[in-house]
């Protein structure tokens, strides 16, 4: 069964662009489908030694992890590494970010679980008809309604998900039987059990939990590689980086060879996973009807028994891998494609339904494991038409259903406000300094459009240059936006320029100070604020502390 070491090279290095003999010969928009054919041509040999290191890296973690996981959505172990490999070849060709691996999750395995009666099945269909909405998405270009999705959503969501799958985990280290899956149930009958706890589970579970956790210290105080180092020291220090990184797979071989020895005595202490399916997964079209005990499920019966399922899994699948390619851009200094990951992850899906894999999306952790090895590479004319467009839908459904015409109709001009919502016109100001005045209100899916108009036009810049955010339009942020313009903070302080605030109402303001933004200037009006940033003598920041800001008017006191 062959691992999901990547197949590797997305995204070029930070810093790394086409010679231009490259760039000229390829059109743009090929390059933009294709990425692939940005970095291959300056591909060196240096960059496969570390890409062959980080994805052996991957490999030997993702084959525990998927096995545990396939338990997760309730599938038989096997399925785990059926979904483990196709993500590598497809996000080979068509990833933009270097450091994303593709490949089951433990948040996508509860999903899968909730949504199909642990049945394989209904888990194949589910990653085509996922991968098939992820695509239309891409090429639709509606990457921009992810960022609906708030902070608070997403962390309540996986913080929820992380007590369900890490209790989920206790009947299996006590060795316990017959626990129901739904969460409440579960805790209950785990307490009413715990019994019954099997002892030779139990001690094996607490030796593995302890020798992971030993390891992972090691792992985080492996010293840094110097040019002085003598080659013995650095042939320790790659040995104990590798069986630290390995951890979880040294781990499940220990366990593994304990339960063995265990079997041929005649004597087993453990409740063992059975035996796996062998060799690789049948190539086949997804099940699009399946029998069962109760008869015959058509196509229809199987699509109306995921129901929600067939929104949640995709939207989830699509939100959890660019979450982790933005973070890992941020950190390593590149950029990804929004649209083009949607592409990447739905064709995955596509194409893993057809060797049996349930839906897959990019993982947090393995992608940790990929940066941590030195990944190198993942190897307007329209406006006026655009306001009819909810007329045209509305008047053509009719004809079909007269309630469908009225809630298509609607649904897409609730789109249409949403999108102006998220991607809110901007007036740039070009100059020494960059000065940035959003045109309406600023809310949380808009952070990511005002990082990118900001980044692209400032840090990109040779050299960068410093910027000003104009607020006069803004009247109220929320918790999401405040940590984006952190994150914009910290990004202009390591270039060493400023970003400065002009313009901040009092409810803004008050916002600001609260959360202590590290590195934050604000000034009373733009031509302040331009002095200052262009370095001109007489003119300051103001210092403003929350007590000088009373409930009707904002005081500012010059430093």
């Amino acid at each position: 069964m062959p691992s999901s070491v990547k197949a590797l090279g997305p995204a070029r290095p930070s810093g790394t662009s086409m010679g231009p003999q490259a760039r000229c010969c390829l059109p743009a928009a090929l390059q933009r489908r294709l990425p692939i054919l940005a970095w291959l041509p300056n591909y060196s040999l240096q960059w496969l030694k570390m890409d062959f290191i980080a994805g052996l890296s991957v490999g030997l973690t993702v084959i525990p992890q998927a096995l545990a996981y396939a338990e997760v959505a309730g599938l038989p172990p096997q399925y785990g590494l059926y979904s483990a490999f196709m993500g590598c070849f497809v996000y080979f060709f068509l990833g933009t970010s270097r450091d994303v691996t593709l490949g089951p999750t433990a948040i996508m395995s509860l999903l899968v679980s909730f949504y199909t009666f642990h049945a394989p099945a209904y888990a194949v269909l589910l990653a085509f008809l996922s991968g098939c909405i992820q695509l239309a998405m891409g090429f639709l270009h509606l990457g921009f309604l992810l960022d609906f999705i708030s902070c608070p959503v997403i962390k309540g969501f996986t913080s929820a998900a992380t007590i369900t799958i890490g209790f989920g985990q206790i009947k299996n280290l006590l060795g316990l039987q017959n626990i129901p899956r739904q969460f409440f149930l579960q805790v209950y009958h785990t307490f009413r059990n715990i019994g019954e706890t099997r002892v030779g589970d139990a001690t094996l579970g607490l030796v593995c939990m302890l020798l992971l956790l030993v390891l992972k210290l090691m792992r985080d105080h492996v010293p840094p590689v110097h040019p002085e180092m003598p080659p013995g020291v650095r042939l320790s220090r790659g040995l104990v980086w590798t069986a630290t990184t390995a951890r979880n797979a040294l781990v499940v071989s220990f366990a593994a060879l304990v339960a063995y020895s265990f079997e041929v005595t005649g004597y087993q202490p453990f409740v063992l996973t059975g035996e796996i399916v062998k060799g690789l997964p049948p190539v086949q079209t997804p099940p699009f009807s399946v029998t069962t005990a109760n008869g015959t499920a058509s196509f229809t019966e199987m699509v109306q028994g995921m129901g929600a399922g067939l929104a949640v899994v995709p939207l989830m699948g699509l939100l959890e891998s660019i979450a982790v390619a933005k973070s890992f851009a941020s950190q390593n200094n590149y950029r990804i494609d929004t649209n083009q990951e949607l592409l990447a992850i739905g064709l995955t899906n596509v194409l893993g339904s057809l060797v049996s894999s349930y839906p897959v999306t990019g993982s947090f952790g393995r992608t940790a494991v990929n940066a941590q090895s030195g990944v190198c590479t993942p190897a307007g004319g329209l406006v006026t038409g655009l306001d009819v467009l909810p007329l045209c839908v509305t008047f053509l459904l009719c004809f079909w259903e007269m309630q469908y015409g009225i809630l298509a109709g609607a649904l897409v001009s609730t789109l249409i406000l949403l999108h102006s919502v998220a991607r809110p016109r901007m007036q740039v100001s070009e100059g020494p300094v960059l000065v940035l005045q959003p045109a309406s209100g600023l809310h949380f899916p808009a952070v990511e459009v005002l990082r990118e108009a900001i980044l692209s036009r400032a840090l990109a810049a040779a050299p960068p240059r410093c910027a000003i955010l104009e607020c006069t339009h803004v009247c109220s942020i929320d918790y999401t936006v405040v940590l984006g313009l952190g994150d914009l903070l910290e990004d202009f302080h390591r270039q060493g320029v400023t970003l400065a605030f002009v313009g901040l109402q009092v409810p803004v303001l008050r916002v600001l100070l609260s959360a202590d933004l590290k590195g934050a200037q604000y000034f009373t009006s733009l031509e302040e604020a331009e002095k200052c940033l262009t370095q001109e003598p007489g003119t300051q920041p103001y210092n403003i502390s929350e007590d000088s800001v009373p409930e009707h008017k904002v005081t500012l006191l010059k430093a």
